[in-house]
């Protein structure tokens, strides 16, 4: 088969499409045959060695698959060949065959597009584990979300007003900001590039006090960081939430006595970990998402689809904060 590969440690130009033998089914497994491949941040990290987890190389990037099962191994039940399915991966997904641990895999409804169904997994499954179990957001609540036309800001915006929030996005430019209108947001704020200087992050906290209201926001998803951090946590209102999803920006350094201040919380949001400590509670919300998708209240935006070949210009184009909702790559008909 073939496979995108990270050979060495480097930028996407480094990646390699080789041949490799076709995996096996082991015990437990699926081996599934890809149709496509979503593309996450986590995979502008993993191939540079700046990810929480470095695997052995060689590998392939792509951490959410869609596809069809070519085999079932030992023990596994429910599944045939042929059977649609979308799993997460953690890496390995830009390949044409790939092994996967069942309990990773979820049945994909036949009429379900394989480019969408990529794009599904990872943003929205963080997203509501992030919203319902550690923002525990309400009907009636603002929610604000940073970077909201990336993958996850789009996830959070949909969500949030599934949920019934009130929902401020804010975004870097006013194609994002269309993005996100589409999606549902009930305000809009435009941001500029960071680094600020005192006077600018002033300015920008105003930005987003004025936006979410003068209550403040009871939820603020934060998958940017950086200088973007401390601003938003300004607007948060008496004993909201603020959650940590990630740091394309930056780690930032929060003043703590903001959270004092506010009497809020500082969550952090790690649902690769919490769906592996908690799998029955994981499968329940990845239940609930497709049936959100299934009644329209959801749809993964897919702003950019790439060839195989081309797999790692679709990671350079993520890693340069361009995209708006998810880059896919299509790995075979």
């Amino acid at each position: 088969m073939k496979a995108l590969l990270s050979t060495t440690p480097g930028g996407p130009e480094t990646l390699e499409l080789l041949d490799l033998a076709d995996p096996v089914a082991g015990p437990g497994q699926l081996l599934i045959a890809v149709k496509a491949c979503a593309i996450n941040y986590p995979d502008v990290l993993i191939i540079e060695d700046k990810y929480q987890f470095k695997p052995q190389r060689p590998f392939a990037p792509g951490a959410e698959v869609s596809g069809t099962v070519a085999a079932v191994g030992e023990g596994v039940e429910g599944w045939a060949i042929g059977d649609r399915v979308v799993a997460t991966t953690g890496h390995g997904g830009m390949v044409e065959k790939v092994a996967v641990d069942a309990v990773k895999c979820y049945r994909l409804p036949e009429g379900r597009d394989f480019v969408e169904a990529s794009a599904l997994l990872l943003t929205y499954a963080t997203t509501i584990h992030a919203l319902l179990d550690r923002g525990h957001l309400k009907a009636g609540e603002t929610l604000l979300v940073l970077g909201a036309a990336g993958g996850v800001g789009l996830a959070a915006v949909e969500l949030g007003k599934a949920f019934g929030a009130r929902v401020v996005a804010a975004v870097s430019s006013e194609e994002k900001a269309e993005a996100v209108r589409k999606a549902g947001a009930d305000e809009v704020v435009i941001y500029g590039r960071a680094p600020f200087d005192k006077d600018q992050s002033k300015a920008l906290a105003e930005q987003f006090k004025a936006a979410v209201g003068p209550d403040g926001a009871n939820v603020i998803y934060d998958p940017v960081g950086g200088d973007y951090a401390e601003p938003a946590l300004r607007s948060i209102a008496w004993e909201g939430r603020y959650l940590v999803v990630g740091f394309p920006a930056g780690i930032p350094k929060l003043a703590l006595n903001l959270t004092l201040l506010k009497s809020c919380d500082v969550c952090g949001v790690f649902w690769g970990a919490w769906a592996a400590r908690d799998p029955k509670a994981n499968r329940a919300r990845i239940a609930q998402l497709f049936d959100l998708w299934e009644q329209g209240r959801i749809a993964p935006v897919v702003s950019e689809v790439f060839p195989f070949a081309r797999g790692g210009d679709a990671i350079a184009k993520m890693g340069s904060r361009g995209a708006i909702g998810k880059l896919v790559v299509k790995i075979s008909e």
